[in-house]
Formats: C-alpha cells, structure tokens, sequence
C-alpha cells in the first residue's frame, strides 16, 4: 500500500533537524519501500507490505536519528482526495493557500470554529481544513491560531506541496 507521511515541525528553524537522506533509509529499515522525499520539510511517500504506523515511525525517528516530532500518516488515496477535494474558488496563489491534515477527523472537525478576517476563508471538509490566506500566509491570524489549536494532533502544507505529494503518491 502507498503512503505520505508528514512530519510535524521539523526543519524549521534551528530545531528538530531531520535529513532527509537518513529518514529514506530509516523508512527502508522499517520495512518501506520506493520511499521518496520531497523538499527539506518531512514529507515520503513510500509503499509497504506490511502495516507501518505513525507511532512505529516516530519512535523509530527519536530512536535512531533523535529527532522527536509527530507522524501523519495518509493513504495514497485519502491523499488524492485532499488534492481532490480543495473548495476555494478564489485559491489563486498556491503559496498562499495552507492545507491541515490531521490523523483522525474528530481532532480535523475540532478546527471548524477558527475564525478568519477580510478574505480569508476557511473550509473543513472530511479529509482536510483548507485556510485561503488572501495576504500570505505569515500575515495570517487565522493561520497561527489553527497551528495553535492544533499543536501536534496536525500539521500543514500549502497547496503546491499537497499538488506535488500527490504527483509522488500516484507515480
């Protein structure tokens, strides 16, 4: 089975530092296979045979390369439908529209009350929360306070990262 794991937190600044080569090979320790990385940030696409969890892979991650950082983990298919599914008509700047994945829906409907100003707007769907951040993201009070909310239980990507994760999970 294909999957995209993302990583939460890491690469950020000077914390949490995660190479990427290291994390293909520890991903093939545990059994992936195909595992590919994209861009600086924690996030593979790999396939398994056997069932991979997130709590395996993490705790592999702070075992073996001491790096502690929270684990999503998606099917090849619930991430076609994230990629699917996007519901802002108005999204024309990938960079400015920020994706929520969470491990689970409750902690995702959890986010539905965040509240946006001027021409934000923001979108749960089952699989995904879809933040339109009409001034970029960092100008984003909405942003902060999902990321706030949220804390471990999920992490983002911006649309051109969902686009090239999924390009990744369906090749």
């Amino acid at each position: 089975m294909r999957h995209v794991a993302l990583w939460r937190g890491i690469n950020v600044g000077k914390a949490k530092r995660l190479a990427m080569a290291d994390l293909k090979a520890l991903l093939a320790e545990l059994g992936a296979t195909n595992v590919a990385t994209l861009l600086n940030s924690g996030n593979a696409v790999f396939d398994t045979k056997k069932k991979l969890t997130a709590d395996r892979i993490r705790a592999a991650v702070l075992d073996k390369l001491g790096v502690d950082a929270a684990v999503i983990l998606k099917t090849a298919d619930e991430w076609a439908a994230i990629a699917a599914e996007q519901p802002i008509a108005e999204a024309d700047d990938p960079s400015r529209l920020l994706v929520t994945i969470t491990a689970d829906a409750a902690t995702l409907q959890a986010a539905a009350g965040i509240a946006t100003q001027g021409d934000e707007r923001f979108v749960v769907t089952a699989h995904a929360a879809y933040l339109w951040c009409a001034h970029g993201i960092l100008e984003s009070k909405a942003g902060a306070a999902l990321l706030k909310k949220l804390g471990e239980a999920g992490t983002t990507r911006n649309w051109a990262t969902v686009e090239k994760l999924n390009a990744l999970a369906r090749g």
